[in-house]
């Protein structure tokens, strides 16, 4: 029996409020994790990560439930996550959640609370891992042969483990003798501590993140080996390498033995990304072993709290999305020819007509100018003219990284692209027209664009190439560079459909933790023999591009055209993981090349001319239509719900044949006008006929202009909506 309160709102209207039961089954929870509730309403954290309802778990059970005072007047949205507890700071950290386009919902019909199964509802099981929000990752990479160990263990598997130690300095704190011995395999992980791992390998079962083991994971030449340690307070943590291998004579059932170990302290990380070089310590005579040389990676939270549980499009592609037409830089790359394109690359103009073109997404660069602003432009640097002494008529040209530039000098200076400055000739003179100019900014590209093209946003950041230089010297601070731009992403974004991608693995991997909102695909070159390659291996073919999409949890891959056409096959090793794969380079400028890309079952096609070569015979993005095909069925349904012209006798008081409140729930933006236009003094007949013209009008109004509003209701999935009370038994 469920318990109702009524009380008086500020209005005069009623609300009525019940005790509801909510009970999950979490087969899969951890020791020190616990099964938590997020929804709509006040009562359930309105989506808030830091409101989120801890339920109580029946001892001895899967069941975890408490009983919670919702509102009755409304539709009640809701989620599971389950989540640890920091024991020192209280705050609670995602560690995965329910990630269903639609959350669950309570709606008035249900009469009775049920049970629910963690991750399975609508027929779906859609469960995501969580973001950064109090807690810092840092990642440990071993890769290229990175233990060099004494002859005599040489050849011999070894199993890498890394432990993090809670320092404590300043107090003397009571020495256990015990607890001297150099075996550490029982030392106990600090509170709020996780510790994940993968190998990079063939094997998606080890690609995949998974709890470390007791004795770490083994590690072969060439193995690339990632160990993800995840801390509220990563400065107090010292890190312990261990080193196991099995005894020539060993059995099968036993244990490896400890032979090494060594210490990472905090001091010795910078900021946000590096190498180490460390010595092994042997563990019995404390002698030199070896060396250890890993690189690593500091992922910090993003400070502004932008992210929440409503919705989350991390892994989210639907099946329908496939051959979709992406402009490349908008219309295309304008200084790569010299048959170029008739619009400058990257700039609002480009992109827009790109977008009344046809195009379902639009694909360009995004970097930052000093001053911090992301600004949409494709190359490391750029050219500015600068006279010399006495020498009136020749201007030498000045190449500049565009990160030493602020915004103002980068849209007010004579700014020259590479290959102007190079040949000494101007190819655009059309910077007087706002929309043409070069450099806008990230900001207006997402407030000026048609909603519903999307985004491919590309976060453009130097690379190492095989060689050992880098593509751009000196950059922002990983952290910083990234967060400066999902700010603007998650503050603008709005209802828009948006990739972002990158080159750098690492930026990859920051971008899925720092946000759970929008999709990441890595960018790949792969084999090739048009550009250098990278000294990263991940970086190096498509195999390794999928293991490092499935190792960082991201939606998929954006490979080189050059590679797929090589050997097609690779089409099917990614979906067959379970990836999207977007392909991107100078051979899909061919109508026969896109064609056979889009046969071979791409979800997508990059390429420059896209008003030349796209074959719709609508010019419109699939994200439009959809919108629009959603709004004609909402509409089709609320012309079916009015009621039939009933007799004199029948009519209600007032004459009024209207539609309910909550028939028109989720149509109430584009139908509010069919609402208010009804008549009540017209006759019944000639009032149906008049709402259902003006549903007629509205949808054939819908075919000629973008319902902005609707495509909002479309991806809608927190608001709560008025609906009939639900009646106590």
């Amino acid at each position: 029996m469920t318990t109702k309160e009524v009380s008086q709102g500020s209005q005069g209207s009623v609300i009525e409020n019940q005790d509801w039961l909510f009970t999950v089954v979490a087969p899969n929870v951890g020791h020190k994790e616990k099964v938590f509730i997020t929804g709509n309403t006040p009562e359930l954290g309105e989506w808030d990560h830091k409101k989120i309802i801890q339920l109580d778990n029946k001892e001895g059970t899967n069941l975890w439930t408490k009983s919670i005072r919702i509102p009755n007047s409304c539709d009640v949205h809701y989620r599971y996550a389950i989540c640890s507890v920091n024991e020192l700071s209280n705050e609670t950290i995602v560690c995965k959640w329910e990630t269903n386009i639609q959350p669950r919902v309570i709606k008035e019909s249900l009469l009775h609370p049920t049970v629910d199964v963690f991750g399975e509802f609508d027929g779906k099981n859609n469960v995501g891992r969580g973001w950064l929000t109090s807690q810092t990752l840092v990642q440990f990479k071993f890769l290229s042969n990175s233990l060099k160990l004494k002859s005599r263990l040489a050849g011999r598997p070894i199993n890498i483990k890394v432990t993090p130690v809670k320092l404590s300095f300043g107090a003397d704190a009571t020495i256990d003798e015990n607890s001297l011995s150099t075996d550490t395999g029982d030392l106990e992980i600090p509170a709020g501590v996780c510790v994940e791992v993968a190998t990079l390998d063939n094997d998606p079962a080890i690609c995949q993140l998974k709890p470390q083991d007791q004795f770490g994971r083994e590690y072969k030449a060439n193995d690339l080996l990632l160990i993800n340690v995840s801390a509220p307070v990563p400065k107090s943590l010292a890190y312990l390498i261990d080193f196991y291998s099995y005894s020539s004579n060993a059995h099968e059932a036993d244990p490896p033995c400890h032979i090494g170990y060594t210490y990472v302290l905090p001091n010795m990380f910078k900021p946000s990304e590096g190498s180490l070089e460390l010595p092994v310590t042997c563990n019995v005579k404390h002698r030199p072993l070896g060396t250890i040389n890993f690189e690593y990676l500091i992922i910090s939270p993003m400070e502004e709290h932008l992210c929440n549980l409503s919705v989350s499009f991390a892994k989210h592609w639907d099946p329908t999305w496939t051959g979709l037409e992406v402009g490349h830089r908008g219309l295309g790359a304008s200084f790569k020819t010299k048959e170029g394109n008739a619009i400058r690359e990257n700039t609002i103009a480009s992109l827009k007509k790109a977008a009344a073109s046809g195009a379902d997404m639009l694909e360009f660069d995004v970097q930052l100018s000093k001053d911090m602003i992301p600004v949409i432009y494709h190359d490391f640097h750029v050219c500015i003219s600068m006279k010399r002494k006495k020498e009136v008529d020749y201007n030498e040209m000045l190449e500049l990284p565009v990160k030493d530039l602020t915004l103002e000098h980068l849209q007010k200076l004579k700014v020259y692209h590479l290959v102007e400055g190079r040949n000494h000739e101007t190819l655009f003179f059309d910077e007087d027209l706002e929309e043409h100019q070069p450099f806008p900014t990230l900001e207006e590209a997402l407030k000026s664009l048609d909603e519903h093209v999307g985004f491919n946003i590309e976060l453009k950041w130097t690379m190492e190439l095989n060689d050992g230089t880098f593509e751009l010297n000196n950059p922002f601070d990983m952290n910083v560079y990234v967060d400066k731009i999902l700010e603007v992403v998650l503050k603008y974004g709005g209802e828009r459909r948006i990739v972002l991608s990158c080159f750098n693995p690492d930026i990859c991997t920051m971008a899925r933790n720092k946000q759970n909102k929008y999709p990441v695909m890595f960018l790949t070159v792969g084999v090739t023999e048009k550009y250098q390659p990278y000294r990263d291996p991940r970086c190096l073919s498509i195999p390794a591009a999928v293991q490092n999409a499935i190792s960082s949890d991201i939606l998929g891959i954006v490979v080189h055209t050059e590679d797929l056409l090589r050997d097609p096959t690779q089409v099917k090793l990614a979906t067959d993981a379970g990836l999207v794969i977007f392909c991107w380079g100078d051979d899909n400028n061919d109508k026969n090349t896109i064609k056979k890309l889009k046969e071979l079952g791409l979800h997508a096609v990059i390429y420059d001319k896209l008003d030349q070569y796209i074959t719709k015979e609508v010019k419109e993005s699939i994200f439009l239509m959809e919108a629009r095909e959603s709004q004609r069925e909402l509409m089709r349904l609320a012309a079916d719900a009015l009621p039939d012209a009933p007799s004199s006798a029948q009519e209600p008081a007032g004459g009024a044949h209207l539609v309910t409140r909550r028939q028109l729930d989720s149509t109430v933006t584009s139908l509010e006008s069919l609402a208010s236009s009804i008549d009540i003094k017209d006759e019944p007949d000639k009032n149906l006929k008049r709402n259902r013209d003006l549903i007629m009008k509205i949808d054939k109004e819908l075919q000629v202009k973008e319902q902005r509003s609707s495509f909002k209701g479309l991806f809608s999935t927190g608001k709560a909506s008025p609906k009939k009370s639900r009646k106590d038994n």
